[in-house]
């Protein structure tokens, strides 16, 4: 039996479609409806138009008006493992992985130890609107277990898959080609598709997989075509140096995973800050997408991501925290550091862009906009409630103010976890703020 309708009222704002301008394409509803049934939405419109038809059927009614409505938020890129070791202090990326990461992840290999992180990394999620991930966690088959499984217990829609490495890395932590296909493959039959799960192919970056654990993982790609492929590319131009020395043979950084087959659509590449003009041509023809993490470039002196290149090659680009090297799981944080990278290079990022790739713009470039990244009739209820004038500071910075723009820059400066009054998954709170 049906659960009985809530309906939502406030300040809705949300994109409904694809759209290369998102200042213009954009759903703003000052006093507006937004009707749950089950898991998912089936009604969205003015207040005064939706109310009337829901009257009857004695919907509950959540009073909002003081607050906005919108998708919950889709970070493309993060760690679960490195929750703990956000904000250690900071090096160069390849150091960085040496004294902070891998010593971190090795503690995944106890299982009640991965579940009780992946625990903590989704109520960091949740506390800052974000209801979608695609997430990294160990080479341990473990780690992927326990997030599905925390994601699952609240039907969260969550990507992720075992990290693979079988070279330059810890013993500890390395795989072997053929234990990284055969643990990848029995996941996939475990988790994808089940529920509103996905499983990523997750070879860790080119530099700790063999050719032939690529090759290996190339093929399980071609046996899953649905299937995402999730990776690190032209972070650092250290590692670029060492891509280069590892695979003499090949163009470039990208033309590695090419030739294993592993740069395709539903692949995720994160960074992708220096790359060449055949490369940013061959991520277009391929239909790949890059997740652009700007904190995590600015902490580890990565570099400035180019946004104005790859909307002239017509890349799909998402946002991303990147947490641990990323500082914050705070998307809209996230967007204001874009902003910042952006800035640098004389490139405009607006508010609503910003928006758009953390919402909208994400579902579209991992094919599933059927479900998530909207508040259209169909989509599932994952929808936040965002409080921007949550301080003093925040209510004198807006006072009065209620237009989307200026709400939206404001977040992206002084917002923290605090802004967010509640996180609804599949139609059920699974974050209310507490009341002071």
């Amino acid at each position: 039996m049906s659960k009985a309708s809530q309906l939502f009222r406030g300040k809705i704002l949300h994109f409904p479609h694809a759209t290369d301008n998102p200042d213009e394409d954009v759903v703003y509803i000052h006093d507006g409806a937004l009707v749950v049934e089950d898991k998912h939405i089936v009604a969205i419109g003015e207040y005064a138009d939706i109310q009337p038809a829901y009257a009857h059927a004695h919907a509950t009614v959540i009073d909002h008006r003081n607050h906005w409505i919108m998708p919950g938020l889709i970070d493309s890129h993060l760690h679960f493992p490195q929750t703990e070791m956000l904000a250690c202090y900071g090096e160069q990326l390849l150091t960085w992985l040496e004294n902070y990461t891998f010593p971190t992840e090795r503690k995944f290999s106890d299982p009640n130890y991965a579940t009780a992180m992946a625990e903590v990394f989704i109520r960091q999620l949740l506390k800052n609107g974000t209801t979608t991930g695609l997430v990294y966690p160990t080479v341990h088959a473990n780690s992927v277990d326990a997030l599905f499984n925390a994601a699952s217990s609240m039907d969260m829609a969550m990507v992720t898959g075992k990290v693979c490495m079988d070279v330059n890395s810890p013993d500890p932590l390395k795989d072997t080609p053929t234990q990284a296909v055969d643990d990848s493959l029995a996941l996939i039959k475990k988790w994808h598709n089940k529920g509103r799960n996905c499983y990523a192919i997750t070879p860790r970056f080119a530099p700790t997989s063999s050719r032939e654990q690529l090759q290996g993982l190339g093929e399980l790609a071609a046996a899953y075509p649905d299937v995402f492929i999730q990776t690190h590319l032209s972070e650092n131009q250290q590692e670029i140096a060492w891509v280069k020395r590892l695979f003499p043979e090949r163009d470039g950084y990208l033309d590695v995973y090419d030739h294993y087959g592993l740069v395709r659509p539903r692949g995720v590449f994160g960074h992708c800050v220096h790359l060449s003009d055949k490369e940013w041509a061959r991520m277009a023809e391929a239909g790949a997408t890059i997740a652009f993490c700007p904190t995590s470039n600015l902490f580890l002196g990565s570099g400035l991501f180019p946004l104005d290149t790859a909307r002239k090659y017509e890349v799909p680009v998402t946002l991303a925290t990147d947490v641990g090297a990323g500082t914050t799981f705070n998307m809209f944080r996230t967007y204001g550091e874009a902003y910042k990278v952006c800035q640098l290079q004389h490139t405009r990022l607006s508010p609503l862009q910003g928006l758009y790739l953390m919402t909208q713009g994400a579902a579209l470039a991992h094919q599933l906009s059927h479900s998530i990244g909207n508040l259209n009739p169909g989509s599932h209820a994952d929808f936040i409630i965002v409080d921007p004038a949550f301080d003093e500071l925040t209510s004198h910075r807006l006072h009065n103010k209620d237009s989307k723009e200026e709400t939206l820059f404001a977040l992206s400066m002084l917002s923290d976890d605090r802004s967010i009054r509640e996180t609804w998954i599949a139609g059920s709170p699974q974050f209310q703020q507490q009341e002071k």
